[in-house]
């Protein structure tokens, strides 16, 4: 007997989940979220939508725990969402992205890193990475006050991942991004997707979703009125499409005749059209084939390696081995000595090639003056005259 598989615990669970906003009176002033129930489990790219004011923001605000719940039981990784162990595995981008003007791109991914507790070498080593990989690589050392929208959207990408999150969470991600950098996000969310990552993307963009989410709900007025797996929300249970190669009239003819007598009608042939995302995209792809110069972002390289989960983060296997053995501190006391004797070596090789010594010979004695005979003074010892002097020269 095949035992069932183990149910997965759910990233986020809500039962009930309400949202009252009260004024000073305490006066119910407006119900954003009204009793939903949702799940989001581990490894899935799930879907918020809903159009202004359905309360979307403000269910992703009580899952960062920044808004207090009124009502009802909301959990993230099995604990409350107020609870500061958590928010290491969350990864934010807001609907705004709220950075400080003055500081670099590098700057502010870096500021970023140490709020996470990363180190200097992790946060030198992603920031390269986020960089490259939303095409920001040449803006390191510009203000981020001096980007666009588009431009400051891909550094808020960057830095809701600088700490490699479980959870990430983005607030229309794709606003203000051009066409490539919207297939880029959408081609890495889906890569984040497959790495292990857990997704909630909330976006006004239908198509964006459409693309990428695996489930979704949808809000209007604070309720849930559509939710379930995008196929099956997005399935027309009225029609059937069938897709050919092109056909010429004589053989759509035949087709819709043997469509007639099964008492079908054709209600309309179409030929397929391009999207024009793709359309676009062709058209800077040859562009840029071209090598035309653009002072915007560029399209960026491919996913960073640490979300790949290619750290590279591990020491030398040699300086590992050597630390468990020796110790770090007869490490660099050895490493020390061994310093000294290189530098005294090539001191006294720098000596022989100024004496025109051969290296590793010891230079020949040099000729000098004869010895000379002590004087009567210096022989006669301690009990010679104050007044005895040597002289200075053999005579």
């Amino acid at each position: 007997m095949v035992s069932p598989p183990p149910e997965r615990t759910p990233i986020v669970q809500a039962v009930g989940l309400t949202k009252v906003f009260r004024d000073f009176w305490m006066r119910e002033k407006a119900r954003a979220v009204d009793g939903i129930d949702f799940e989001i489990h581990p490894n899935e790219i799930f879907g918020l939508l809903g159009p202004n004011g359905s309360g979307k923001s403000t269910t992703i605000k009580m899952i960062l725990g920044l808004l207090n719940v009124t009502g009802g039981r909301l959990t993230v990784f099995g604990k409350l969402p107020t609870d500061v162990a958590v928010k290491k595995h969350i990864g934010f981008l807001p609907e705004e992205s709220y950075l400080y003007r003055y500081l670099t791109a590098s700057e502010t991914l870096d500021y970023y890193g140490k709020l996470f507790g990363l180190d200097r070498r992790t946060r030198k080593r992603r920031t390269d990475e986020l960089l490259e990989m939303v095409g920001l690589t040449h803006m390191a050392h510009r203000a981020v006050g001096e980007f666009s929208k588009g431009m400051t959207r891909r550094i808020g990408i960057a830095q809701a991942l600088i700490n490699d999150p479980e959870l990430l969470i983005l607030d229309e991600p794709t606003s203000g991004l051009d066409p490539i950098g919207t297939r880029q996000v959408k081609d890495l969310m889906i890569e984040l997707r497959r790495r292990g990552k857990t997704i909630l993307l909330s976006s006004h963009l239908l198509a964006d979703v459409e693309d990428v989410c695996d489930r979704m709900v949808m809000l209007y007025g604070g309720r849930i009125r559509a939710e379930g797996p995008t196929r099956e929300l997005l399935s027309d249970a009225e029609h059937t499409v069938i897709r050919t190669p092109r056909l010429d009239e004589a053989t759509l003819a035949r087709v819709r005749e043997a469509l007639a007598a099964a008492g079908v009608d054709v209600e309309a042939v179409d030929a397929p059209r391009q999207r024009l995302e793709e359309l676009f995209l062709d058209i800077v792809e040859r562009a840029r084939a071209e090598q035309v110069a653009t002072s915007g972002a560029t399209h960026g390289g491919g996913t960073a390696a640490f979300l790949r989960g290619e750290d590279g983060e591990a020491p030398q296997a040699e300086e590992l081995i050597e630390e468990l053995v020796t110790g770090p501190r007869e490490r660099d006391v050895r490493a020390v000595e061994v310093d000294r004797s290189r530098a005294a070596r090539e001191a006294e090789e720098r000596e022989q090639e100024a004496g025109g010594a051969v290296p590793g010979e010891r230079p020949p004695p040099q000729p000098g003056p004869p010895p000379q005979a002590p004087c009567a003074a210096a022989a006669a010892g301690p009990r010679a005259s104050p007044n005895a002097s040597c002289s200075t020269a053999q005579r």
